[in-house]
Parts: structure tokens; sequence; C-alpha cells
């Protein structure tokens, strides 16, 4: 099928004046949509998608000799359209380009490799859990020629996959099943990676470098990552214990959820939290009835604002959502108990209750962890090493200080989380330093997306530019630590920029 875009076609070329030193133009080659770039590493041609999830890059940013996506941040070089960071882990075409008599020409699509390096991490690299930074982890060793040294190991039976599909594109059933699966597990097999799904690990040992799985096998290393990320919380409520009370972490908790919610059913979801609220979204659109049971009267206040909590409780109302504050008692089956007494009748329940990062393994490895105040995880130094040598934590699980204000942090994010597991690919291939990415997520509710970029705790200034009311806006927020953050609205660009300042 022909692509669709708009500007010029570059094959009858375009004038040099028009495209500006530091500026992005999109246009066609054939039907296919092209954009050029000149940066400080001069003139080059790309596909114009990006290689995550299809946004239109020329609407995006060009800073740092990169090319930052404006949907979820990923990032490519402006010289070799390699992707540098997630959540994008395949790189742009390139185009042949020429400058001449003032006029810029674009050619055909090159299809020369691009040459993998000499591997220079160790032969025996095992990494416990295949998601966001376990998988990211593994491909950019991949990417560097050290396929053959890693076996990455994940105790779901599926093959890695995208786990923000499960509360997003597949529970709203706009994505099947088997468009879940990262497209990138095809290059990790063909590098030489060892996949080893639906194996569990049952004790690490620091002193003697080796790992034992469940049946006994043991396997040794030489670097190991620990990027087992994080297990919902199921409080001991009466009944929450039933068969059709649910959380959503894993694609099997998606399928579970997906079979539950046939149309005219009525679900509850427990917790008003990023998970439950897309939840909560996802559901209705498969014509599911839902109420949403929380502490507060205004979701996310705490992280996001009240003017930001109370737009996106007002999206989920006009979309037929019931809030109801307070927190449930008990659940029979087919009816949750409020504290006040109230009844609310429900098919089943979705919890969204936070999770907890799943340290048990290191724990008994001996590994330091940090206290819960501290937000717990195990304590990881800049360049993500624990506390024993040549033993490394990323995503989830992972508790490093903070780049900005005071303390430490453990992040909860998607994007973060694989480049964790990148940032710890290149110090195993003796070229990374400090993790130092600004945090970033996304958040998706009926058609409304919010950026969130850098990390804040309790809000104590807020200063908003545009209206939450008319879903347009960036929203500065700080804490008392000296912690940033940015949500914003329809305006990308502003998340992308203050991004990269923060960066610098």
């Amino acid at each position: 099928m022909a692509e669709k875009s708009k500007g010029p076609d570059f094959t009858q070329g375009i004038a040099s004046s028009d495209l500006a030193p530091g500026a992005m133009l999109r246009g066609t080659v054939g039907e296919v949509a092209v954009i050029l770039v000149r940066s400080e590493a001069g003139l080059r041609a790309f596909s114009a998608k990006c290689t995550h999830l299809g946004a239109m890059l020329d609407t995006g940013l060009l800073a740092g000799g990169e090319i930052r996506c404006p949907w979820h941040h990923a990032r490519f070089s402006a010289d070799t359209g390699e992707a540098v960071a997630a959540p994008a882990l395949a790189p742009l075409s390139c185009y042949l380009v020429e400058e001449r008599e003032g006029r810029i020409t674009v050619g055909a699509q090159t299809d020369a490799a691009r040459p993998r390096p000499a591997p220079s991490a160790p032969d025996r690299i095992l990494i416990l859990g295949t998601g966001a930074a376990g998988f990211a982890c593994a491909h950019e060793l991949a990417k560097r020629g050290a396929g053959r040294h890693v076996t990455l190991i994940g105790e779901e039976e599926d093959a890695p996959y995208d786990r923000t599909f499960c509360s997003k594109q597949y529970l709203a059933g706009k994505e099947e099943r088997t468009g879940v699966a990262f497209k990138e597990t095809a290059f990790l097999t063909e590098s030489g990676v060892t996949l080893r799904s639906g194996a569990s690990v049952e004790a690490i040992d620091p002193l003697d470098r080796t790992i034992r799985l469940t049946g006994g096998e043991v396997l040794a290393f030489d670097a190991l990552v620990i990027a087992t990320g994080a297990a919902p919380q199921r409080p001991d409520t009466p009944g929450f214990d039933r068969a059709n009370v649910h959380v959503l972490r894993s694609l099997a908790d998606a399928d579970a959820i997906i079979a539950e919610a046939r149309e005219g059913k009525r679900a509850l979801v427990v917790g008003a939290s990023f998970i439950g609220l897309e939840a909560a979204a996802s559901l209705r659109g498969r014509g599911v009835e839902v109420d949403v049971v929380a502490p507060g009267e205004i979701p996310m206040r705490k992280v996001l604002g009240e003017e930001v909590g109370r737009m996106v409780r007002g999206l989920h109302e006009e979309n037929g959502v019931r809030f109801h504050q307070g927190k449930v008692r008990s659940f029979d089956g087919s009816a949750a108990v409020l504290e006040d007494g109230t009844r609310l009748p429900a098919d089943f329940l979705v919890l969204g209750l936070g999770v907890s990062p799943s340290v048990d393994l290191a724990r008994e490895a001996g590994l330091e962890l940090a206290a819960r105040e501290q937000g717990g995880g195990i304590l990881v130094d800049a360049r993500l090493e624990t506390s024993y040598p040549g033993i490394f934590a990323a995503g989830d699980v992972a508790n490093l200080r903070r780049p900005t204000g005071d303390g430490r942090q453990r992040i909860e994010h998607w994007v973060h989380a694989e480049r964790q597991g990148q940032h710890v690919a290149r110090v195993l291939s003796g070229e990374g330093e400090r993790f130092e990415d600004v945090p970033f997520f996304w958040s998706a509710h009926y058609g409304t997306s919010l950026r969130y970029v850098g990390h804040a705790d309790a809000i104590a200034q807020a200063e908003m530019d545009g209206s939450a009311e008319q879903r347009d806006f960036a929203l500065r927020i700080r804490d008392e630590t000296g912690g940033e953050a940015l949500v914003t609205s329809k305006r990308d660009k502003a998340a992308l920029e203050t991004e990269a300042e923060w960066e610098r």
C-alpha cells in the first residue's frame, strides 16, 4: 500500500536554501516518506517514520546529533540513522543524497550492511528477565557483535514482548496477540543470543559466579544482569484471591482480563494508577461497564497535580467510567463492599495498586538493597553495577542516585528500563560510564496522550502553561528535594526540548 505523505518529491530535487542548518524536511522518494536532515554530521536522508510505532520524525526534534521522536522519545543518529536510544531498536533506512549547484536530490535507498564492531564484552553474560531492560540489554550487545556471549533467561513461556501493549493496544482490542511480540527477537537469535523462555532461576551465587535454575541446572557467568522487574501488589483483602480478581503486568494477565471482558460485563478497577486507568479506558473500548475505586477524589494528584488529575478524571467520566472514593473492604465474587458500606456489583476486578521490585534472588545472594524509604530495589552505582563487581541491575528493580535533586530513586518506566539495559550493555562493552538519562513515560486515555519528562515526588511547586481544561498544556513541577518534571498534552516539541535541556 502506498504511504501517504506531504512534502516535495525529493527525486526531483529541492533548493538547498529550503533546508536550513539544524533543520529537517519531509518529502517523498517514490511513494515512501523520507526526511532530509542537515546536522553537524552533514546532509543525510532517512526513512521518515520512527521504527518504534511509526511517528513522523520531522515533527520531532534535531538535537545533540540525534533525531528525536515526538511520541515516545526514541532517538536516532543524525549521521547513520542507527537507533541509539529506546524505545526504537531498529535503524532508519538510509537514502543516497546529493547537493550540487544549489539543489538537493535524493536517490535510491542504500542497502549497505552496517558493520558490527568486534565484540569486547565478557565471554559469558547471563541476563535474568526478558522484559524492557533485559531485552534491550541483549539487543544492544547483539548490535555490538557480542550476541553469542549472551544468554537471555525469562520465566514466561511467551517470547519477549512489549509490556506496554498489555494495558493499551492489546487490552483495548487494537492489536492482535501476535503483534505484541518484539519484532527484533529474530535479530537476537540470528546474532547468536541464546533465549531461554520458561526458565526460572532459583539462586544466584555471586562468589562462584553461577546461577541455578529450577530443576538443578547450573550456569556460570562472567557478568550477570538482573532485570527481574517488579510484581503487582495484591493486598490480603478478603476475596482478592478469587479467580476473577486480576492484576495487569504480563501478557497472560491481559489474556485473562480479555477473557472476562465480554460486552455487558461489569468491571471494578481498584486503584486510580496509570495502569488502573489505562485498563479502565481499554475495557470501556470493549464495551465493558467500569467503576473505579480509589482513596482520593482526584486521580494521580500527587504525580500530576490537581488540574491535570481532574482533567484525567473528566476524560474517563466523559467515556462512562464511574469513580468512587474509598477502599474495598471485601469482594464476594459478584460485588465489592467499600469501607462506607457501599456495594458495587462487579463481574471481575482489576487491581491497579502499584508494584514491588522483585528482589528475592538479590536478597538471598547477599546483594545490597535499598531501604523502603529510598524506594526499595537493588542498590546500584552510576554504572548500574551492584555491590558485587560484575553483577548489574537494570529496570524496575534498580535503585540509583537521582541525577537531579537529593537522594535515590527507583523508576518504573518502560523507556527508562530499556535505556538502563542499553547502558549496561555499553558498560560491558567498555564504553559506558554514568547513566544519566532523563526519565520519560507516556500514558494514553481515549486518544489523549500525556508525556512525562523528568522525575518529581510530592509536588511542592507547579507552573502551568496552557489549559488542562482544553487538554493543551505544559505543566512544570518541582518537589522539595530539587526533582523536576514536565507533564504535557499536545506539546510534544516542548517535552523533547525540555528533555534535551535537562540532559545538557
